[in-house]
């Protein structure tokens, strides 16, 4: 059986795309990066992509200011054209109106770098910095018409560290991104995920997170025994 067509929408470096391209590139993987698509021509990770034998489009968002339908519609004409079942956006920086995202309806995936619903939009790591939480994360879901909602199907928790900056912190949720998103996305090419983001035949993790460990404490004070 064919494996599903999946095209990756990106706008930068395309570093989630990468994890998805090297996870694809396992012929026992249950679907096939088919298509790398960007808005603007000089993404990295277009570059990426061609090197690894994937084809690539670019639909430049620039040429259709105050137009959202008209650049959603060539978008569209180009999935269509490539025969795309499933779409993953990849850091692309696009807020995709209502009647795209129906027409994608329970076939579009996104990875966002918090633990959703805490943190949706931009700068999700200087956010959570600043909110003093010490948990933080990713999480892969199933697109609706709201930025950064719609149904969870995964999230994946990294601590907060003390000393951490921004940048520190987002390296840490990246990796935990390039593991969670090959493996959601791979769910759903497989079948798994119901319209309410329950999964179907997937383990789920037991147990609890905590950070810092509860353990024993005690007071000293000088001149105490250690």
């Amino acid at each position: 059986m064919a494996r599903p067509r999946v095209a990756v929408l990106i706008s930068g470096r395309g570093s989630n795309m990468a994890a998805l391209l090297e996870a694809a590139a396992d012929p026992a993987y249950p679907a096939e990066i088919a298509l790398v698509l960007s808005n603007r021509a000089e993404a990295a990770g277009l570059a990426r992509a061609a090197a690894a034998g994937v084809p690539t489009a670019v639909v430049e968002s620039r040429a259709f200011r105050g137009d959202r339908p008209g650049f959603e519609a060539a978008v569209q004409a180009v999935l269509e054209e490539r025969r795309i079942a499933l779409v993953a956006l990849a850091g692309f920086m696009r807020v995709l109106t209502e009647g795209f995202v129906r027409r994608w309806e329970g076939r579009m995936l996104n990875v966002h770098p918090s633990l959703l619903p805490a943190f949706p939009g931009l700068d999700t790591h200087e956010r959570a910095l600043a909110a003093g939480v010490r948990l933080h994360g990713c999480t892969v879901h199933l697109v609706s018409p709201g930025v950064d909602e719609g149904p969870i199907l995964a999230q994946a928790a990294v601590p907060v560290l003390p000393g951490d900056d921004a940048a520190a912190l987002a390296a840490r949720v990246l990796a935990q991104e390039h593991r969670l998103y090959p493996a959601a996305l791979a769910w759903l090419a497989e079948g798994r995920v119901a319209p309410d983001g329950r999964l179907e035949g997937v383990t789920a993790a037991t147990g609890s997170l905590a950070n810092p460990l509860p353990g024993r404490s005690r007071l000293h004070t000088p001149g105490s025994e250690a």
